[in-house]
């Protein structure tokens, strides 16, 4: 059985924990938050750290410093995990749902989470072509959370 069925996110080791990590960068996309109704609302401005080709931080072992909201998941955090997108594998295997077909442990492929059009690859723009006094007009529904 693969590690990610047979431990609880807890029990994991440190390279296991971030194999999790599919790429897709939708945890790197500026998130609002309704403040009466405590909803998360997706925008297609990625943080300034993201490539958005690859997907990836440029910056990952900095990115908490570099970034003061910077999200850093650790296993446990279950509150992190809310301000994640469903399609998230940290959040699905806390939820008890297998990891999907386009994830890149299952596919064996570490592009497939772009083939399945899953990644902000093409989606997204960045932080420093953004106005961030507009951020509302970037919202987008192709998310679910």
């Amino acid at each position: 059985m693969p590690f990610w069925e047979e431990k609880q996110l807890t029990e994991m080791t440190r390279d296991e924990w971030e194999s999790l990590c599919d790429g897709c960068g939708r945890c790197c996309l500026t998130k609002l938050e309704d403040i009466d109704s405590g909803a998360i609302h997706y925008t297609n401005v990625a943080c300034r750290l993201l490539d958005t080709d690859g997907c990836r931080c440029t910056r990952y072992r900095a990115r908490t410093k570099l970034v003061k909201d910077c999200v850093e998941l650790k296993p446990g955090d279950t509150e992190t995990l809310a301000w994640m997108p469903v399609s998230c594998a940290y959040r699905t295997l806390h939820e008890g749902r297998p990891l999907a077909d386009w994830h890149p442990l299952v596919s064996g492929d570490p592009d497939s989470v772009h083939k399945a059009g899953i990644s902000v690859r093409g989606k997204c723009v960045p932080e420093q072509l953004a106005d961030a006094d507009e951020l509302e007009s970037y919202l987008i529904d192709w998310i679910e959370t």
